[in-house]
């Protein structure tokens, strides 16, 4: 039996920099139902940090986890293009963000070609979001591993909950790896969240996990190092320069699926290449490699931080959708607070946590 004060299901992103940051407060345990900790969401990421990813409702979280997150930061740029039948979308992003963070810059088409040579001459508009950085994020899941381990956190792997029951004097989780008394449970498991809502009697929230697709070709010409994220802003795809002249590419899928080892799909595959040689005159060379990840979405598409109403002791952290790691440092600070009942650390004290409050889903 493993004794804790408290257990963190799932040790993605979320629950280990949840984890990292109560570590030195509580005794920790982080329980994950894989081999290795980020197998499913976190390790198949495209790797961005887009202050306009995840709309209105995340920003504040993303902006405020920037200083955090600089050390695995590097400058890469977004350029969100449009086709006619992305010209409403365009308009919406910017009026979306008028004002505020991130600054989006309009691009005229002569600027824009200049800007990605070999664009379709039918994309003739674009904002350009200058702010986009990429991140490391096996870096930064590592290093928050690390400063969770080094503050005590013990980590349980090979460990899928089977029950979760409650106790006189708090939880009692059944895993595969051996039962675990805890204190206060965390569901920060992910495209999981639901099935261990569930299993504790808690709100049954719909945290729906959808696939998203991800293909690395290579060009004719390679793909230029500085080239910025592109973003078509009718949500069609979007793709991005990696090593070597290749490009990181996806039709920008969410298909609803159930919680699983998610693959790729081959219409997927074929959809993206297809509208990529739509927007592009560059030939695909080879299709390298193809994988798919899970995002996972509350109904409102914002993520749910705090005690579940109606199970005592059971904390959500989960539905984060494709935004997980670029609001981490933000959303583990909040979390933290919450969890401990502690005052909330100054700099994300401006960000209003109702639109995250599981309540909202009474």
């Amino acid at each position: 039996m493993h004794s804790t004060d408290i257990a963190i299901i799932g040790a993605g992103i979320a629950g280990a920099s949840l984890a990292a940051a109560i570590g030195r407060r509580a005794r920790v345990l982080l329980i994950e139902a894989e081999a290795q900790p980020g197998y499913h969401a976190t390790g198949r990421s495209a790797a961005f940090w887009s202050e306009s990813y995840g709309g209105p409702a995340v920003q504040p979280l993303t902006t405020a986890s920037a200083a955090a997150l600089a050390p695995y930061l590097s400058p890469r740029g977004c350029l969100h293009i449009a086709d006619p039948e992305g010209d409403g979308a365009l308009a919406a992003l910017a009026a979306e963000f008028a004002g505020g963070a991130p600054l989006l810059e309009p691009v005229g088409p002569a600027a824009l070609h200049a800007l990605l040579p070999g664009l379709a001459p039918q994309f003739g508009r674009a904002l350009f979001e200058p702010s986009c950085q990429d991140i490391d994020v096996a870096a930064y899941h590592t290093a928050i591993l690390t400063e969770a381990r080094h503050a005590g956190v013990g980590l349980l792997l090979n460990a899928p909950v089977r029950e979760a029951a409650r106790t006189g004097s708090g939880w009692r989780l059944t895993t595969r790896a051996g039962d675990v008394a805890a204190g206060l449970v965390v569901n920060a498991a992910g495209a999981w969240a639901t099935t261990i809502a569930r299993m504790a009697g808690a709100m049954a929230i719909a945290v729906t996990p959808h696939r998203r697709t991800v293909i690395q070709l290579l060009t004719d010409p390679p793909a230029a190092a500085d080239l910025p994220l592109v973003m078509d802003a009718a949500g069609r795809f979007y793709f991005k320069p990696e090593a070597g002249g290749r490009i990181w590419l996806t039709p920008h899928d969410e298909t609803a699926c159930p919680a699983h080892d998610v693959a790729p799909e081959e219409i997927d595959i074929a959809v993206a290449i297809d509208r990529f040689q739509q927007a592009m005159t560059w030939q695909v060379v080879k299709r390298e490699r193809a994988w798919a990840g899970l995002r996972s979405f509350a109904p409102d598409r914002a993520p749910i931080y705090g005690f579940d109403p109606q199970a005592p002791g059971f904390f959500w952290f989960a539905g984060q959708g494709g935004f997980g790691i670029q609001t981490a440092p933000a959303a583990a600070a909040i979390g933290a607070a919450l969890l401990l009942e502690q005052p909330m650390p100054d700099w994300v004290a401006h960000i209003d946590l109702e639109p995250y409050a599981p309540g909202r889903f009474r």
